[in-house]
Order: structure tokens, then C-alpha cells, then sequence
């Protein structure tokens, strides 16, 4: 078969899909090695049989509902790639805030001696602390709870180089250090599990398939945020502390911040005009 007729044929199978095109296009890309824009002139290659076979394994999965990015195996974010699959979250452009924020944050403090560090909570794959990192050359540590997760963040951190300034650490983020990091990092980002418990059966049957551990936010939704609040005596002195927020859920977490001492809380919306960032800097001595 040709890999012009076999796009064709994926796209068919995948007609319920979101995106049929996009997700033939990637698939064939993935096993064939030829992406679509290449179709009009090498359409007519050949695909060998043992490929059609272990490409057609694939579509079934998608049309069984399999996220995309868990059959590609890698899945891009900031403009990098990142290793994702079955027991990790996958990486969305909503995200990309957090990133945006440490980075614009961290490019206007003062030199000093010592490299800026960051802090991940919930950190999963790792997009957005070694997104950071690479951007602006500080140290990080990632706190991952779930063990699956851990592989894919420390592959993560091997894929981009960065095992002397990125650490991954296995910890809870329910369980907060009892001052021996105070004052440690200059940056705090997390995406919590946001997502209230009730809601989780009516949720797509894609995200489904992703870990319930970095989904369900309990009762409310904010089991995590108020978790959080404990963790700002790491920051140091005017740090930033910055956390992705579900669907009308940004004023309740604004307000925690505010009680846990957090100064100057704003709230960012998304691409869509979604409240989901807020951040807050730990306040200095003087204010």
C-alpha cells in the first residue's frame, strides 16, 4: 500500500476523531517517516507491510479513544519536545503561562552570584520547569508524587541535558516541609489536580485516560491550592509564586493566596479569556 493511500484510510477510520487529518497526518509521520506536506510529491512511496501492520495497531488504539500524544510518545510544549505516555499528564499551551510568568520574572531581577532557583510542585513530566530552566539558565527541583510519572520526568530532564541544574524528587505535595527549605527559591509553579471529584466521570474520554492523581482536586476542586498556601514560606522574600486554575476557579484561589500573605495576586486569563493563572510574590520585610 502507498502512503497515500494509506492517510486516506486512516483518515476514514478516524472520522469520530476532533481532528482526522491532523491525527492520520501525525501517525504516519510517526511510522513512515513522511509528513503530510511531503504526500502531494512522495505519496506514491511504498509502505512495507510490517510498517502498515504496526501502523494500523495504532489507529485502532486512536479510535478507541487513546490520547494522540500517548501513541506519539512525545508531545511538544514551549516549543520543545517532551516524552509523555500512560501515567503522565499531557503538556497543553494553557500551561505555557506559568513558564511565560517565571521567565518574565526572572529575566528582571538583579545579578547575583548565585543561579535563580525554581520550584515545581506536581511537576509530572517536567514541561514546565525544564521549559524554564532552558529559558533562563536557573536551577529547579521538580516534586513529582507518582511513581510513573517520575520516569517521564527524569527522561525528560536526560532529553534536554539538564541533569546538573533540573532535579527530580519524589514527595508529596499534601505534605508540606517543616522549614528546612525556607526562603530557598525565588520561583514556586504548579499545576495542580483542579478538577472537582464529581466532575470527573462527565470528563472526555480521552482525558480520562490520563492519571486521575493529576486530575482530581477534590470535593472543590482547590484540595491543592490550600496545600500551596503552606508552601510559601520556600520563597524568599519578594518570590514569586505563580499556579494554573480551572474554569471559574481563579477568584477562590486569588483569595487563598491573599490570606496565605501573598501581595499584589492577579489573576491571567488563557488564549480562550479563561481566568487560569493567578501568582502572587511573598511579601518583603519592608511592606
Amino acid at each position: 500500500m502507498t502512503a497515500r493511500a494509506l492517510y486516506r484510510a486512516i483518515r476514514q477510520r478516524l472520522t469520530q476523531a476532533d481532528k482526522p487529518a491532523f491525527d492520520a497526518a501525525c501517525l504516519l509521520e510517526k511510522h513512515v517517516r513522511l509528513r503530510r506536506e511531503e504526500l502531494p510529491l512522495r505519496g506514491d512511496t511504498p509502505v512495507a507491510e510490517d510498517v502498515c501492520t504496526a501502523l494500523w495497531a495504532d489507529v485502532e488504539r486512536r479510535a478507541a479513544g487513546e490520547p494522540l500524544q500517548y501513541l506519539l510518545g512525545e508531545w511538544e510544549f514551549m516549543g520543545l519536545p517532551f516524552k509523555v505516555g500512560p501515567g503522565v499528564l499531557i503538556p497543553r499551551p494553557e500551561t505555557e503561562l506559568l513558564v511565560e510568568a517565571a521567565i518574565a520574572y526572572l529575566n528582571v531581577q538583579p545579578p547575583d552570584a548565585a543561579a535563580p532557583r525554581l520550584l515545581e510542585l506536581c511537576a509530572g513530566s517536567g514541561c514546565v520547569a525544564i521549559s524554564a530552566a532552558r529559558a533562563t539558565g536557573c536551577e529547579a527541583v521538580c516534586l513529582e508524587y507518582s511513581a510513573d510519572a517520575l520516569g517521564y520526568l527524569r527522561a525528560n530532564i536526560a532529553l534536554h541535558g539538564l541533569e546538573d541544574r533540573v532535579r527530580a524528587v519524589e514527595g508529596d505535595m499534601l505534605l508540606p516541609p517543616r522549614g528546612v527549605l525556607s526562603g530557598s527559591f525565588d520561583v514556586l509553579l504548579c499545576n495542580p489536580p483542579y478538577i472537582r471529584t464529581e466532575e470527573l466521570p462527565a470528563l472526555q474520554a480521552e482525558v480520562r485516560r490520563e492519571p486521575v492523581l493529576a486530575l482530581d482536586g477534590g470535593p472543590d476542586g482547590l484540595r491543592f491550592y490550600r496545600a500551596l498556601c503552606a508552601w510559601v514560606p520556600v520563597l524568599r522574600p519578594g518570590g514569586l509564586l505563580a499556579c494554573e486554575v480551572g474554569m471559574g476557579q481563579a477568584e477562590d484561589v486569588a483569595r487563598l493566596l491573599e490570606d496565605a500573605g501573598l501581595c499584589n495576586v492577579a489573576v491571567r486569563n488563557d488564549y480562550a479569556g479563561i481566568g487560569r493563572m493567578v501568582r502572587g510574590y511573598r511579601a518583603k520585610a519592608d511592606q
